[in-house]
């Protein structure tokens, strides 16, 4: 297994089934940390760099915490508008990272560009963790996810996942790589318009994945371990920021998780993620039933970064 020190996280494209195992192993390590509400000293002379392009609550503060946990030090910058980068220079990536390669040790980007953590990797010194790009990929939230799954189920093996939601979502895109790895099945449940594409397709199949989609929540939720939900009314993610429109709209019954219909259709011991920030797919009263792992999965996100930081800056072999 390759090491992870001063290792680029990019893409769940590069993972082998053997290097989750090891991620998880060493967030299993750190978690007693985190839930003890506790600080270390493992990273006490390093410092991360934030460089988020994109509004962020959970993965810039979920990374910020970490390395707060792991004694280190942070830095960066939250809102591109406010810096050289979004202003009237647009300042590049390339010249931007030559910079912020000198303030710390690691780099988390967020960007609203599919590729630009790869970018900004090709022109770094230190490693380059990938927190979002455009409808890329989102390595670190599914690491949270499968993490979060495995101490649920005990395995990854042998699963069922409901994908429910638009799959041009970075996170579909890497839960879909990463279920690669694994004897589990996917099934995407979407809107037509926002599908899975005939070349990402081709790509799953090349993968091997065992997929296939339907039209109808209520139609397959029975056969669902696990619940994936990102939301279909949602802002572009081609863009460094949104502001909402008067009239959002309403998720389509299609694509929403109720208490109903969890108690007519679902498994009692299913269990459901989402990454957040929600809408009307996801009813607040879901959020007592013996389903919900979302709060349990944020958690997880903290222990998850800290698992990273640790690896790919050496602390952790």
């Amino acid at each position: 297994m390759r090491s992870f020190a001063g290792r680029d996280i990019l893409s769940l494209k590069d993972f082998e089934r053997e290097e989750f195992f090891r991620v998880f192993e060493v967030a299993d390590e750190l978690a007693p940390i985190a839930r003890n509400r506790r600080n270390s000293d493992i990273l006490k002379e390093k410092t991360l760099v934030t460089a988020f392009y994109q509004p962020s609550t959970r993965t810039r503060l979920a990374h910020e915490g970490a390395m707060h946990r792991l004694g280190g030090h942070v830095t960066g910058f939250s809102d591109a508008k406010m810096t050289r980068a979004g202003d009237f220079y647009q300042e590049s990536i390339k010249d931007t990272v030559k910079m912020l390669e000198y303030y710390g040790d690691v780099i988390v980007m967020r960007h609203f560009q599919q590729g630009a953590p790869q970018e900004a990797a090709k022109w770094s010194s230190v490693p380059v963790i990938n927190a979002g790009d455009g409808w890329g990929e989102h390595p670190t939230q599914v690491l949270t996810d499968l993490y979060t799954v495995l101490n649920e189920k005990g395995t990854l093996d042998g699963l069922t996942f409901l994908a429910i939601g638009d799959m041009r979502m970075r996170t579909m895109h890497s839960l879909s790589y990463a279920l690669s790895q694994f004897d589990s099945e996917i099934i995407y449940v979407s809107p037509p318009e926002m599908s899975l594409t005939d070349d990402f397709k081709k790509e799953l199949e090349a993968y091997n994945l065992t997929f296939r989609e339907a039209k109808h929540v209520a139609d397959v939720i029975h056969e669902a371990d696990v619940i994936y939900m990102e939301p279909v009314v949602q802002p572009d993610y081609t863009k460094s920021r949104e502001e909402a429109k008067s009239d959002k709209g309403l998720t389509p019954e299609n694509y929403r998780v109720t208490r109903q219909l969890l108690a007519e259709k679902a498994r009692p011991d299913s269990i459901i993620l989402h990454s957040l920030p929600r809408m009307d797919e996801l009813p607040a009263d879901v959020d007592i039933t013996r389903h919900a792992r979302y709060w349990q999965e944020a958690f997880n996100g903290v222990v998850m970064r800290m698992a990273l930081l640790s690896l790919v800056l050496g602390a952790m072999e």
